[in-house]
């Protein structure tokens, strides 16, 4: 599904321009989740960036689909496994544009395992090429995935601070 791998380039690129615009931000997040000192993690950011973009531009062509496929199920499948185990830190995981400390929660780890599962998904698809719908597909994809995300930033009851 041509759709589902543009949408999955898309999120690929967003999370890579996001790292390039505010790495100090990611670089604190990144220490936290692998445990790197924050020199390392700093320089890391910019090796991630990379290799997201790069994952990015390989979704758009037929013949790299699977290869870019891969690397983007890998990337976020180590991304799940770095939230999994810091489930219930505290910290500002870098996850959006805006700045909230949140305890690491189930809908973070479900949707980095879920992003690679679908990454996985489009290595298994027949190579498909744009339509009429195409675009309206993948806004929609990518409107669904931000409101997810914005749902899930409401605080909990438990959560929110009582003044």
């Amino acid at each position: 599904m041509f759709e589902l791998a543009i949408f999955l380039a898309m999120v690929l690129a967003i999370s890579a321009t996001h790292k390039l615009a505010r790495p100090e931000r990611i670089s604190i997040a990144m220490a936290k989740l692998s445990g790197m000192s924050p020199s390392v993690a700093s320089t890391a950011v910019y090796g991630v960036a990379a290799l997201e973009f790069l994952a990015a531009t390989a979704l758009l062509f037929a013949q790299s689909r699977a290869i870019g496929a891969i690397f983007a199920a890998l990337i976020w499948f180590a991304y799940g496994i770095a939230l999994l185990r810091k489930s219930g830190t505290s910290l500002d995981c870098g996850c959006d544009f805006s700045t909230r400390e949140k305890p690491i929660g189930a809908f973070d780890i479900v949707r980095a395992f879920g992003l690679s599962l679908l990454a996985v998904l489009v290595t298994l698809m027949p190579a498909t090429t744009a339509t009429i719908i195409t675009p309206f597909a993948i806004f929609g994809f990518l409107a669904l995935y931000l409101a997810m995300g914005e749902l899930a930033a409401i605080p909990k009851p438990q959560e929110r601070r009582v003044s």
